[in-house]
């Protein structure tokens, strides 16, 4: 066996068959990423058929002293083969080396523990996978908790291989609440295009330099049909005629509370006068409502962007690779809405996960995360939990002298 570069046919049809695969090592993120400042290189380990084992897309940056090389993901190899590895590493390693590449940083999805709900359920095969990972001199970057790897290492999934209805039922209750009222406030869900990219930095000065990615990865994925986009959009019309119903409701009961209080002068009960509270504080609360809704129809009669997500589908699973929503406008629930709607129609084309994305380590205590990650757990999501980063040096004359003159720097973070 040896290592050669494949071609973008080659390199398609192997994922295309792989048992398991990422959108980070597909010729469509490598197309995305050489437009944006890295060279890709794309190897596989064949034999004299030419037929593939394992393969890998490489990125190195441009421009740099040292070429540093990233595997978005991890290599297109089954881990639990040691032959197969041990194999694939040495002779990788020997290629790269020959080529002035120092080392290759990797964060495979070899699941360490999968998050269902309150169990916690280990990947049996991992322990001998990490032994054989370091028997190799894979470097392990430890187990971190936040966001300090080059790829999230938990990732929230929403299984989907269920019927749409059931999948409604495993989002907790309070975001069903919420994905409800979204649609009674004047939430509507459209599909935009390209044109529609600056949706996803509502909250955000918009420059060319923001945008660049997101519009590579629509212009490369969109020639396999495997990007889409989506975003909400108030109803300013609807949502008044909402906040109005919701006024005169508390106004009128407001003002027959107010008469049982009179009629009962003296011997109001706690309960009157509780009951009193809870609906001032609404009638309140949607007298300023009324306010902001009449100022949002003037001005913005046509309607305002709410929320908006950008997706990618490889395969049975669906990728959310960004999505935002309008902060001034969050109590409408638009977000919420927007995922339901995109839960909703993969489930229905027969998708087995949306990959919700990243979120951080679920037991620790005190989480200065602890908001991201309920948003995300909350649609009924499982958290897979990864092994990390890890490191392969490939020529260590060169590496001992980047260590020597630069520290190691997170190359890639998109």
């Amino acid at each position: 066996m040896h290592i050669r570069e494949l071609t973008v046919p080659e390199f398609d049809g192997f994922t295309e068959q792989f048992s398991s695969g990422s959108i980070y090592q597909t010729s469509e993120y490598g197309y995305v990423m050489n437009n944006n400042n890295f060279d890709m290189l794309i190897l596989g380990l064949v034999d004299q058929n030419n037929a593939i084992y394992a393969a890998t897309l490489l990125l190195i940056e441009k421009g740099l002293v040292f070429k540093y090389a990233y595997a978005p993901r991890g290599f297109l190899i089954d881990y639990n083969n040691y032959g197969l590895l041990e194999t694939f590493t040495k002779l990788i390693k020997k290629y790269c080396s020959k080529r002035d590449i120092i080392a290759i940083k990797l964060s495979p999805e070899i699941v360490r523990f999968t998050y269902d709900g309150k169990k916690k359920i280990p990947n049996m095969n991992y322990e001998q996978i990490f032994s054989n990972l370091k028997k190799l001199n894979y470097f392990h970057f430890g187990y971190n908790h936040f966001f300090e790897g080059l790829r999230p290492r938990f990732v929230a999934k929403v299984d989907l291989q269920k019927p749409y209805y059931e999948v409604f039922g495993s989002i907790k209750k309070n975001y069903r609440t919420k994905i409800r009222s979204a649609a009674l406030k004047g939430v509507k869900i459209y599909r935009g295009d390209e044109r529609h990219i600056n949706y996803l930095f509502l909250n955000e000065n918009i420059t060319e330099q923001k945008t660049k990615y997101y519009q590579d990865c629509f212009y490369f994925f969109k020639s396999k049909n495997m990007i889409e986009f989506y975003y909400a959009k108030l109803d300013t019309e609807q949502y008044l005629k909402h906040i109005k119903s919701k006024y005169d409701y508390y106004e009128k009961l407001s003002a027959e509370v107010n008469q049982k209080m009179i009629d009962n002068a003296g011997k109001s009960s706690d309960k009157l006068l509780n009951k009193k509270l809870v609906v001032d504080h609404k009638f309140d609360k949607y007298k300023k409502d009324l306010v902001r809704a009449t100022k949002l129809l003037r001005e913005h009669p046509e309607g305002i962007i709410a929320a908006s997500a950008m997706i990618i589908k490889f395969r049975d699973e669906v990728y959310v690779i960004r999505d935002c929503y309008n902060k001034e406008i969050k109590d409408t629930n638009p977000k919420q809405l927007l995922m339901w709607k995109l839960l909703e129609k993969f489930s229905k084309q027969g998708f087995h996960y949306l990959n919700l994305g990243g979120v951080t380590e679920v037991e620790l205590p005190n989480n200065p995360y602890h908001g991201l990650n309920h948003s995300k757990m909350n649609y009924g999501s499982q958290v897979y939990e990864y092994i990390g980063d890890l490191e392969l040096v490939t020529n260590q004359a060169l590496y001992f002298m980047y260590r020597q003159t630069s520290s190691l720097k997170n190359i890639l973070k998109k």
